[in-house]
């Protein structure tokens, strides 16, 4: 399948009831905010995270959609595969001489995983795979509105060891955003696509994955999260037609009238999308 040949942008808006949408080990797992205005924010590096996992899902065992990043993986040991592919032997932390043989390398590694073709990566280990610039990129997703973090006490009947057998509980807390609409904006580069093989179908399980993707990533600790709309700016060329920043300027979000104190569902906002510019058209996948 040929790869992408449009640019592409997007907006993702999801939201968070009673949960931590994303924890800051640096500060007790509470959730994170910006300091200075108090707005909520998840990083990229978590909204990849769940795609990564809904594609391990939809695609389990399927070729070419193994997942690069995942838990207790062993890089070294997934770099040794594109050599044994090409029966070549791997030389410390260097690619191999001939640049064909490099490029090899590299190709077998985004043909294989969903999200070095997608993300790109920085392979450059013990067992060398070279570095991928990847056509999808995510920035931080922001709360409409600040957000309130609540810390929560829970208790434990159960105890560790048996000498705590005589206490009659033991205590716990857990950080809470009550309610929290929050906005992502993403990329997607057509000539970056051609280097890595991200293709149409691809790219329509990267909008699948954004549309579904807190459906299996439930747990106490992240509430009620829901993708709640995902606005799709399609160019007609390939390098685009109009600014990035003034696409995700179109998404106008608001209090719907009567909402008032602390919103609590996205039932509480009205969202807008205005005209396109010549060359883009506006697709509401979600």
């Amino acid at each position: 399948m040929t790869t992408i040949a449009n640019r592409y942008e997007f907006v993702l808006l999801f939201d968070v009831e009673n949960g931590n949408p994303n924890g800051d080990p640096d500060a007790g797992n509470m959730p994170r905010f910006d300091p200075e205005t108090g707005h909520g924010l998840v990083t990229d590096v978590c909204l990849k995270r769940k795609i990564r996992n809904h594609v391990a899902l939809a695609k389990e065992s399927a070729q070419g959609f193994n997942i690069y990043i995942q838990e207790k993986s062993v890089l070294n040991q997934t770099h040794e595969m594109a050599y044994k592919a090409f029966e070549l032997k791997s030389e410390a932390k260097k690619l191999p001489k001939a640049v064909a043989d490099a490029q090899k390398i590299t190709g077998w590694m985004c043909a294989n995983f969903y999200d070095i073709r997608s993300f790109g990566a920085v392979m450059t280990t013990e067992v060398n795979c070279g570095q991928v610039r990847g056509p999808v990129q995510l920035a931080f997703a922001k709360s409409v509105e600040p957000i309130v973090s609540q810390e929560i006490s829970i208790t434990r009947m159960a105890v560790t060891n048996e000498k705590d057998l005589e206490k009659e509980r033991t205590m716990g807390r857990k950080h809470i955003v009550p309610y929290g609409l929050y906005v992502a904006h993403g990329f997607v580069s057509a000539p970056l696509a051609e280097k890595t093989g991200f293709n149409e179908e691809d790219l329509e399980l990267l909008w699948n994955a954004l549309a579904n993707m807190f459906e299996h990533d439930r747990s106490a600790a992240r509430g009620m999260m829901s993708s709640q709309k995902l606005f799709v700016f399609k160019h007609r060329d390939k390098l685009g037609n109009a600014p990035a920043h003034k696409l995700f300027n179109l998404i106008d979000i608001q209090r719907k009238t009567g909402s008032e104190g602390p919103a609590r569902s996205f039932k509480d906002y009205t969202v807008s999308v205005g005209t396109a510019p010549d060359g883009v058209e506006i697709i509401e996948k979600l």
